[in-house]
């Protein structure tokens, strides 16, 4: 009898249509721990009798597997998948495939950049519907796009540098407009492809993580024109399928007669890319 007064009061336990309650009287599930710091303890899954335990310094996920018992997640059974973890994701060149030639206050944007050639997740495939997180730094520099050698802009004019990705069906190469619920990406669609004149659009897509920053300079002989960076992140929702990442960008400024021209290159340095898939169902 002393013993069974004891447990009951450690553990408060009820037992009520076959539902069972741990610091409380009232269980609403078939097991229910009541109380805001207490927590379960299972020690088949900790880091001493359990090698998958990532120890105190990660997180370890846990499952249910096909019979419904707790497991630690492996690679078979992980939602979490790194797709693109590269420091130069892009070819690092001044030629027609990087440049944006600057067009005024124009409304869209313009491809530029090729991935180097065999980088490991210049393409991936989605299995399933996954949210995808997007973090990036793209390189770029700048120049009077009259001067036949490069020349340092020295006009004062303040230009806006905007970058941002979209995704290509690797197969197709056709943009990737709408999410995995069938929404365009990010408001879109948005112009990835502006014509020539600035004034019409060649090809729409999703662009995710747009960014920008200002720049000038007011002396032909001092001033940065390269090493230049943008920063950016963003998530979207993909369906099965294999994609491949793209950057496009522009230069606005109000004025561009004259010195005011300007030409950019965008990935003339080392490019950071990390692409991560959160698997959901």
């Amino acid at each position: 009898m002393r013993d069974h007064l004891i447990i009951t009061l450690l553990f408060w336990t009820s037992l009520t249509f076959g539902q069972v309650g741990i610091n409380t009287t009232n269980p609403t599930r078939g097991m229910h721990v009541a109380g805001a710091s207490e927590n379960v303890r299972v020690e088949g899954l900790s880091a001493l009798n359990n090698e998958s335990n990532l120890g105190p310094g990660a997180t370890t996920r846990v499952f249910a597997n096909a019979d419904g018992d707790l497991v630690l997640g492996t690679l078979d059974d992980s939602n979490i998948m790194l797709l693109v973890d590269t420091d130069n994701y892009l070819n690092n060149v001044e030629n027609p495939t990087s440049i944006i030639v600057q067009t005024g206050n124009n409304f869209g944007y313009n491809p530029a950049g090729v991935p180097v050639a065999g980088i490991v997740g210049a393409s991936f495939t989605l299995t399933q519907n996954a949210i995808l997180e997007i973090n990036y730094s793209v390189s770029w520099s700048i120049y009077d796009a009259n001067a036949l050698d490069k020349k340092r802009l020295d006009d004062l004019r303040a230009r806006v540098i905007q970058t941002g990705i979209y995704f290509i069906d690797t197969a197709t190469e056709v943009p990737i407009i709408n999410d995995a619920d069938g929404y365009p990406i990010n408001g879109g669609p948005w112009c990835i492809d502006t014509n020539a004149s600035g004034d019409g659009c060649l090809e729409w897509g999703g662009l995710l993580a747009l960014t920008g920053q200002f720049y000038n300079n007011g002396n032909a002989d001092r001033g940065a024109y390269n090493n230049f960076r943008n920063t950016a992140s963003d998530y979207v929702k993909l369906g099965p399928g294999t994609y491949t990442a793209l950057f496009a960008a522009r230069v606005q400024v109000e004025v561009t007669n004259g010195a005011g021209a300007a030409k950019m290159y965008l990935g003339s340095g080392n490019d950071t890319l990390q692409i991560v898939a959160y698997y959901y169902d």
